[in-house]
């Protein structure tokens, strides 16, 4: 079964893939990580994005 998607919150996010928020922010900004959504002036990230790079990444490393 297919995980739905749905946002996280930056210490999800942080918890997930264990960097910093200046790290996430970072790599965002540099294109190397999925920017975040506004949603007012809150940034969410898309669950399944997240779950995307860190496949890509465990692929690099292979």
């Amino acid at each position: 079964m297919d995980t739905p998607d749905r946002f996280l919150r930056i210490d999800e996010v942080k918890q997930m893939v264990g960097l910093s928020r200046s790290q996430v922010y970072a790599l965002a900004q540099a294109g190397e990580f999925p920017r975040p959504a506004k949603l007012g002036s809150s940034s969410r990230w898309s669950l399944k994005a997240v779950q995307a790079w860190m496949s890509q990444m465990v692929e690099r490393a292979a």
